[in-house]
C-alpha cells in the first residue's frame, strides 16, 4: 500500500535547484515569502558541475601558458606543456568533487526549503513530487510555481548514434582521462571550447560541424578563433556533414562524413546545441501542447510570467534556460532575481499588469544587451546586436571595424591579433551592439554592455578616455574611425 502523499502549501515553489532557481528563491525569500526549492539532481546545477566553471577550469591553465610562450622574457622561462592530471585535480576542486553539501547549506541558511525528488505540475499552482527517497509530496503554491530547469542537449539525426557511446558536454567536463584523439561534433560556444581545451590537454581533436566555425559570430571575429585552434592543432572540418557513427572491433569510433573521408577516435563530443528542458513537467495538464515537431515551448512576458496558461490571476513563471530566450547562466541569474522580484511585488499587491522597460521586474536587457564570451584563446566576446541583426529589427544601422592594433596588446603579447567591431543606431547615435575577438577581450566586453544599457550618446561616450597603453584603447581608435 503506498503511503499517502505530504502535503504541503509554500508561497512559491521553484523545480529546479540550479543557480537560476536559487536565485528566484533567494529574491522571493528576501520578498518574506516561503519558499521551496525542489532538485533531482546536484543543487547547484549545470553551470556549477558540469558547464561554466568546469569548462573554464579546462580551458585556463591553457590559456595561461600560451600567454607566457607569447612573451618575449616569459617565453624563455616556460619549458613544460600542460599537466594533465594537474588541470583535471584543479577542474575537480572547482567542481566540489560532484558534492553539493555546501550548496545545500546556503539553501538552509536562506531560509529556503529543499525537496530532492522529480516535480511536475498536475494543476494551477498544484505540483506533485516523486522524493528521491521514496516519498511522495503534494505541493500547493499560493502565489507562484516556477520553472528553472534548464536545457537539455539535442541530439542530431546521425545513423547509429542510439547504438554507440559517446560524450556530450557533461563527460567531456567530467572525464578523468584525456583521450588520446577526440572527435568534437558541432561548431557552436561548447564544442569550440571544449575542443581547443582537449587539444591543449593532448588530444589529437577533430572537429566538425555542418556550418561554419561559430557561425552567430561575425566572421571576421570567428575565424581568429578559428585560425586559435588550427594553431593547437585542431582539425576543423567545417561544412561537412557527418553521416554515420559505428562502433570499431577495438573499441574506437568512427565517423562517416558527407565528403565520403572516414574521421576515428577513441572518443566522439557530441555538442550540437541545446533545447529548454520541459518533457515531463506536466504542462500537458494546464493545456500546454506539444507543436507539430513533438516539442514544449512557451512564451514568456518581461518577468518570466507564462502567457496563456488557466489560473487565477498570474501563477507560472519560467527563467533562465527553460524560458528559451537566452541560454546563459549569467543571463539566467539576472532573469531569475527580476522575476523573485516581481512575484514578491505581485504578492504584496504592488505589481499589476507586466513591469516598465528597464524596471528591477523587467527582463529588458533580453532585447537589448545580452552580453557573451567564446572563452577559447583568442577569445571571442560579444553584447548586443551584430549589424545584421540591428537592421533586421528595423534599425538605421551601420558598423566600424578596426583590427586591435594598440600600444596595449603590443605589449600584451607579441604579434597580439585582434577584431573589434561597433553597431551604431545612427538615428540616436548610441551603441547597439559591440564585438571583441583577440587574448583577453573579455574584460573589454563590460564597458560595452554599460554603454548599450545606457544608451550613451557617442558624443559622450568620446569623453570615456581609455588608459594607456591599454587594450581598451581600441575604443578610442574605433570612435575616431566613425569621426569623433
Amino acid at each position: 500500500m503506498m503511503p499517502e502523499p505530504v502535503e504541503q502549501e509554500f508561497d512559491v515553489v521553484v523545480i529546479g535547484a540550479g543557480a537560476v532557481g536559487e536565485n528566484v528563491a533567494d529574491r522571493v525569500a528576501q520578498g518574506g515569502l516561503s519558499v521551496v526549492l525542489v532538485e533531482a539532481e546536484l543543487v547547484g546545477g549545470e553551470c556549477s558541475y558540469w558547464a561554466c566553471m568546469p569548462s573554464k577550469a579546462l580551458l585556463r591553465p591553457g590559456t595561461a601558458l600560451h600567454a607566457a610562450q607569447t612573451t618575449p622574457g616569459a617565453k624563455e622561462a616556460v619549458t613544460r606543456t600542460l599537466d594533465a592530471a594537474a588541470v583535471l585535480k584543479r577542474r575537480d576542486y572547482f567542481t566540489s568533487n560532484w558534492q553539493d553539501d555546501s550548496q545545500v547549506a546556503w539553501v538552509k541558511d536562506s531560509g529556503i526549503d529543499l525537496i530532492r525528488g522529480h516535480a511536475w505540475l498536475t494543476a494551477p499552482q498544484g505540483v506533485q513530487v516523486a522524493g528521491l527517497d521514496g516519498t511522495s509530496h503534494r505541493l500547493r503554491a499560493r502565489h507562484a510555481v516556477v520553472l528553472a530547469t534548464g536545457s537539455m542537449p539535442n541530439t542530431p539525426p546521425i545513423e547509429g548514434l542510439e547504438d554507440v557511446q559517446v560524450w556530450g558536454t557533461r563527460e567531456a567536463t567530467s572525464a578523468s582521462e584525456v583521450p588520446e584523439r577526440l572527435a568534437v561534433l558541432g561548431g557552436g560556444v561548447a564544442g569550440t571550447e571544449l575542443a581547443q581545451a582537449f587539444a591543449r590537454l593532448g588530444s589529437a581533436v577533430t572537429l566538425v560541424t555542418r556550418g561554419r566555425l561559430l557561425g552567430k559570430y561575425p566572421e571576421e571575429a570567428a575565424s581568429l578563433v578559428a585560425a586559435g585552434l588550427r594553431a593547437d592543432g585542431v582539425e576543423l572540418r567545417l561544412h561537412t556533414e557527418t553521416q554515420r557513427i559505428s562502433t570499431n572491433d577495438d573499441g574506437t569510433l568512427s565517423l562517416r562524413l558527407g565528403d565520403g573521408t572516414t574521421v576515428t577516435a577513441d572518443k566522439v563530443l557530441v555538442s550540437t546545441g541545446r533545447h529548454p528542458a520541459l518533457e515531463g513537467l506536466g504542462l500537458e495538464s494546464i493545456g500546454v501542447e506539444p507543436d507539430d515537431r513533438g516539442q514544449l515551448a512557451i512564451s514568456t512576458d518581461n518577468s518570466g510570467l507564462v502567457q496563456g496558461v488557466p489560473g487565477e490571476g498570474p501563477w507560472l513563471y519560467a527563467v533562465g534556460d527553460a524560458a528559451g530566450r537566452n541560454l546563459l547562466t549569467h543571463q539566467g541569474k539576472y532573469e531569475a532575481r527580476a522575476t523573485g522580484d516581481a512575484i514578491a511585488a505581485r504578492a504584496r499587491g504592488e505589481l499589476n499588469g507586466a513591469p516598465e522597460d528597464w524596471s528591477r521586474y523587467s527582463h529588458t536587457a533580453n532585447q537589448h544587451a545580452v552580453p557573451n564570451v567564446v572563452f577559447t584563446d583568442p577569445e571571442l566576446a560579444t553584447v548586443g546586436r551584430t549589424l545584421e541583426t540591428a537592421r533586421q529589427d528595423g534599425f538605421n544601422a551601420s558598423s566600424v571595424e578596426l583590427p586591435i592594433q594598440v600600444a596595449g596588446s603590443s605589449l600584451h603579447s607579441e604579434n597580439y591579433e585582434g577584431w573589434a567591431q561597433l553597431v551604431i543606431d545612427e538615428d540616436r547615435q548610441v551603441l547597439l551592439g559591440a564585438t571583441f575577438a583577440g587574448p583577453d577581450v573579455s574584460e573589454l566586453l563590460h564597458a560595452a554592455t554599460i554603454a548599450v544599457v545606457g544608451q550613451v550618446p557617442l558624443n559622450r561616450l568620446w569623453h570615456a578616455v581609455p588608459s594607456y597603453p591599454t587594450i581598451s584603447e581600441v575604443w578610442l581608435r574605433l570612435l575616431e574611425k566613425y569621426g569623433l
